[in-house]
This record gives structure tokens, sequence and C-alpha cells, in this order.
């Protein structure tokens, strides 16, 4: 879930979803599995493996990084117990648990290898939810997949489940999008911000403890750069290096101290912010310097700084200013550096760090990458 990961460009504004994908390693985490993307093109998976997410055509789950088949990819994305990656030659695939139809293949029976979504290229971009998956295609439009129960797939609960992608409205200028567990929000190329799906616990950021059953702007801003939506929260970075936190705040995963927000707030003083990923109740960001910051649920360590105490504000994980924004949080956390090494921390009972063990890893350890 943490979902899921949305990488931004600080300082860049919107990126126009047609936009070549960059040729940059990637890395997804779910519950208790981890994929990466090399620089080169290759899908490795590690960790827990009870639905088949890991892609290799079996439930064994893997210590150790291992390959997914042979194919070359752009990009990868974790849901709960799922994933989704678009290829090189810009084809979309899912893979995992299925129960509500997330895999976009047209069942609800759980895949233990990648299987296409329709039959097309021309996908950009994708990011796997809790029970639901949306994807942005090069000609800027969007489309949802799965649970429905929300209103989360944009389509005003015309349905309870969609088992095949359905497009949101009839836009084409959507530039990125996150789904979260219950609720999703994506970025349009003129830089203004949409929230669907779940708000309980105001994580849509427009001011409700309600739903939205269709797209619904966020706030007035035209310079939102990107977006990441975790369980009952979200996050977005602005042009102007600002970060900003919304919804739930149990365990601090909006950065600041007090309970809910329904609407955006402000993340520390600073305007150096590049790039955000959350996951589940646990945030991580990127500055402009290479540093990486975490913050809130930290459990099973997986804030990154050495101990299990909760945290209310960006807490900074060791002193490297080489971590590339390529980074994804959740119970484990991991992250690319400029040398193209990765780096995991967090829970780690499915070993799912990837360090061969089954041992919690309160601070960042090197993940051996096959060669």
């Amino acid at each position: 879930m943490t979902l899921i990961a949305i990488l931004v460009a600080a300082l860049s504004g919107a990126v126009p979803a047609a936009a070549a994908p960059p040729a940059a390693a990637k890395v997804a985490t779910g519950y208790s599995h981890t994929c990466a993307v090399r620089a080169e093109g290759s899908l490795w998976c590690w960790g827990g493996n009870y639905s088949g997410q890991l892609g290799d055509g079996t439930v064994t789950s893997r210590t150790a990084p291992a390959r997914v088949g042979t194919a070359t990819w752009t990009s990868v994305d974790g849901g709960t117990s799922f994933n989704c990656g678009i290829r090189t030659e810009g084809t979309l695939w899912c893979w995992g648990s299925n129960s509500r139809g997330q895999l976009g293949d047209g069942t609800t029976a759980r895949k233990t290898a990648p299987v296409q979504v329709g039959t097309s290229g021309g996908w950009a971009s994708v990011s796997a939810g809790d029970s639901h998956t949306c994807a942005v295609r090069t000609e800027g439009t969007l489309w949802c997949w799965g649970f429905n129960r929300f209103g989360q797939l944009g389509d005003g609960a015309a349905v309870y489940t969609a088992t095949t992608p359905l497009q949101v409205g009839t836009a084409t200028s959507w530039a990125s999008v996150t789904a979260g567990y219950a609720h999703t929000c994506a970025s349009r190329t003129d830089g203004t911000l949409w929230c669907w799906g779940d708000s309980s616990m105001g994580q849509l950021g427009l001011g409700i403890l309600s739903y939205r059953t269709t797209p619904d702007q966020v706030g007035t801003a035209t310079n939102w750069t990107g977006v990441t939506a975790g369980y009952l929260n979200t996050c977005g970075v602005r042009a102007d290096g600002s970060l900003w936190c919304w919804g739930e705040n149990g365990y601090g995963q909006l950065g600041v101290s007090g309970t809910y927000q329904s609407a955006p707030v402000a993340v520390g003083a600073g305007a150096t912010w590049s790039s955000v990923t959350a996951g589940f109740d646990t945030v991580c960001a990127t500055r402009t310097d290479g540093s990486l910051w975490c913050w809130g649920n930290n459990a099973s360590g997986q804030v990154g700084d050495g101990t299990t105490t909760h945290r209310f504000a960006p807490t900074r994980v060791g002193t490297a200013t080489t971590w590339t924004g390529n980074a994804s949080a959740g119970h484990h956390n991991c992250g690319f550096r400029t040398d193209a090494t990765l780096w995991c921390w967090g829970n780690n009972d499915s070993a799912q760090v990837g360090d061969g063990t089954t041992t919690a890893r309160p601070a960042p350890v090197q993940v051996a990458l096959p060669s």
C-alpha cells in the first residue's frame, strides 16, 4: 500500500503524462514484500509471497531478490499484496492478490506471474493501493479498477468492483496518480490536485469527513508537482519546495503534532523538499540536498533512526546526501542512492528487507541486488 511511491521533480512544475520515464532505478514496497526495477530494466522481487506477489509463478517466499522473468521494465508499484508495472514498450502488467479485481485482467483470481492489463501499450504510470489500482496513459487519460466501496475509482460509485479499467471522467490532462487504502489522488498538467474516495479522516484534503465518488479539487493551488497516498493520509510536494500533508495523524504521519487534518498543512518551515512517498502510517521524503527524512509509525523501526519511537516531525535517516528520491515507504522502507545501491529498513518478518534474514532493521541496510 503504501502504498503507494509517486516520485516528483521538485522545481519543474507538473510533468506531462506523455513524458518518457527516466532511465532510473525504481523500488516499491507492499505489506510484506519488495520489488525493484534496476536501471537496465530488470525486475526483482523478494519477501512474502502468499498471494503470488513476487511474480515468479509460485507462492514461495524469498529471502533475497529473485528476478521476475526476462522482460525489461520502466516502473513498478506495490499494493498491499499485489504489484503492477509498466514494461519498456508501454504495456501494463499486474500480479498477486486479486480478490477485488485489482489486477485488471477481468477476473478475481490471484495470479502468481504478471498478467497483462488489456492489450494495448501507451501506459505512462501506475499506482497500486490496497484493493484498487489506477494508471495514467500517455495521452493523459486516467483509469482505475478494483474495489470501489467508497468511490475510490472515481466513477461516481456506479459499480462496487471493476475487474477491468474504467476511465475517470473525460479529461486528458492527468499527470500522476496515487492509490491509497480507499482513496485516490491525482495531479493534472496544470499543477492542480484532485482527490476522491474515502475521507473519513480528512485524507482527501477537502475539509470533509465523508467521501467523494468523483474527483474534487484540493484547494486552488496550481503548483503541485506530485502526491502520495498512505493508509488514511496523503502528502504532496509543490513546485516551491514546500511539503504538505493531511488526513489521519495517530502516529505523527502528517509530520506535525495534533489530531487529523482535513485540509493540507505545511510540514516544517523549510522549502527544500523534492519528493515524498507514503505507505500505511509512515512517510519519507527527500530534500534537494539529497538527505532523506522519515516520520510517523516507527513500531518496526521504519523511520530508520535506529529506534522504535513514533515520530511526529521529519527525522533524518543517517547522514547520507546521496538519496535519489526513488524510495517507497510502508511498514518497511527502501530507497536508492545515486551510486545505484538499494537500502531497506523496518519490518522484516517475511525477509522483505532483502538482507537474507528476518530480523527487523531500525536503520538502513544494503540490499545485494544481483549484477
